[in-house]
């Protein structure tokens, strides 16, 4: 369907927030998904989780085979949500209020808020390394940062596409040469591996950490995919989605794990300093800033998403009018929470990031289990959109269903666990292993399913609202 940019943008800004995207409005293709979400796992973050399997005593060969395998299994049910934009129009985090209810679904939305402005003080943090590393003043740097990502999300959903999709490009081809480089050096330099074995312990942490960090994306995949035409082919999307979200996260996973490997306190930015000049003097810098590109444009993704959730978690409050100057506004107040908490976070944030990671995995899994279940099996894709952001509408504001599965998916974690402050029960008889989020997909989903099997699907819906799952 064609394009409408008078409905779509106002001024040249994208006017839309929680509302229902209409199909005049709708454009894109399936592909736009993959250097999307490649830019949004093109990271440092990603690198550094790739350094927790060695740190942890796993040989440099198992800890590739747990950061791959832990990121194909999270990049899974993260692309599984990209299906729910184009068919339902929606926001990702608001069609919770069909499983949790209105009032219900305000935790969910509160942790996505919790969580995207986490990975922006992070990500603040590490671009202002980066470039004092060569410039004066790293916490000035911050502001910029702040300033750039605020302008992008204010501007919108096709500006945030397209500086991901042209960033995308920029970074993959410097870090090829990058990887070439670190592949050489050091297997065949004189650093020696600083682990060889195998851990059941430290490879299931690796795979954990991975898996959880990918499943975290789900909080918003649907919000860049929610303007595609709504006849898009199903698996061209969850393809192109998967794809793109897999191939940047275990690409600089890996690219951490093989550094970590070799480097007993490995420093990611140092790293990439220190292989980058084994090319030529001067391309370590280049490849230093090029991780900016990346941070810069997901941190626009981030405070986009946040202000989507907090929308939503102010309208099951109070009913608030979507408003263009709402959405500034709200972009603006995130922005500004993010750069205080990243002004205010300690030089040491290496243990606080693996900490944060860990807990954003036992939070999301129950959420994504519930959503996913509900939308592909009890559901299959009929819902009524009108009621979904009609805080009053027929899905209510507790959904005891939706509740009792994720509760029940968190408790079941809790002797699982594996915190700095806290160890489950079960994880110490194990070693170690850190089993949480496969027990929580499990427990949340299962149990949903079962309760959940009554739902009338039909409910209130009117014809013109049901949206359905193309067989």
């Amino acid at each position: 369907m064609a394009h409408n940019p008078s409905g779509a943008l106002k001024d040249g800004v994208e006017r839309r927030s929680i509302d229902h995207v209409p199909s005049t409005e709708r454009h894109g293709k399936a592909w736009h998904q993959g250097p999307f979400w490649l830019t949004g796992g093109f990271m440092l973050p990603s690198m550094l989780i790739g350094f927790l399997g060695p740190s942890m005593g796993l040989g440099m060969g198992w800890s590739l085979i747990a950061v791959i395998s832990g990121m194909a299994f999270g990049t899974l049910f993260m692309a599984l949500h990209a299906n729910q934009g184009p068919r339902l129009g929606l926001p990702q985090m608001i069609q919770s209020r069909a499983q949790f209810g209105s009032r219900g679904a305000i935790f969910p939305l509160a942790m996505a808020v919790f969580i995207y402005i986490g990975y922006n003080v992070f990500q603040m943090v590490l671009a202002g390394d980066a470039l004092s590393m060569f410039l004066p003043g790293e916490k000035i740097w911050y502001v910029v940062l702040a300033v750039v990502a605020v302008v992008i999300a204010v501007v919108g959903h096709d500006l945030l596409h397209t500086v991901q999709r042209y960033f995308s490009y920029l970074t993959m081809t410097i870090f090829a040469v990058v990887t070439v480089a670190a592949v050489v050096h050091y297997p065949m330099g004189d650093a020696a591996p600083v682990a060889t074995g195998f851990s059941g312990a430290a490879f299931l942490a690796q795979f954990a950490a991975a898996g959880g960090y990918q499943i975290s994306y789900g909080i918003y995949v649907s919000d860049y995919s929610r303007y595609l035409p709504e006849n898009i082919p199903d698996g061209k999307l969850i393809g192109w989605t998967f794809l793109g979200g897999f191939t940047g996260a275990a690409w600089l996973g890996s690219l951490g794990a093989i550094f970590a490997s070799y480097v007993p306190a490995p420093d990611a930015l140092r790293q990439l300093h220190l292989v980058g000049d084994t090319v030529f003097p001067g391309f370590g810098a280049v490849a230093v800033l090029a991780t900016l590109p990346a941070l810069i444009g997901t941190s626009g993704v981030n405070a986009y998403g946040a202000m989507l959730s907090a929308t939503t978690v102010l309208d099951g409050i109070k009913r608030v009018n979507p408003t263009l100057r709402l959405r500034v506004v709200g972009v603006c107040v995130v922005g500004a929470v993010g750069l205080g908490m990243a002004l205010s976070m300690p030089a040491a944030y290496m243990h606080s990031f693996h900490t944060f990671i860990a807990v954003m995995c036992y939070l999301l899994v129950p959420w994504t289990a519930v959503n996913l279940v509900d939308f592909y099996v009890v559901r299959r894709g009929r819902y009524a959109i009108a009621d979904i952001t009609d805080p009053h509408g027929v899905y209510g504001h507790w959904a005891w269903r939706g509740l009792t599965a994720y509760f029940g998916g968190f408790v079941s974690m809790i002797p699982f666990v594996t915190l700095s402050f806290y160890t489950g029960p079960v994880t110490k008889a194990l070693g170690g292993a850190d089993l949480a989020f496969i027990v929580g997909l499990l427990v949340s989903g299962v149990l949903y399913y079962f309760i959940a099997r009554g739902v009338d699907q039909h409910g209130a819906s009117l014809p013109a609202e049901e949206v359905r799952v193309p067989a």
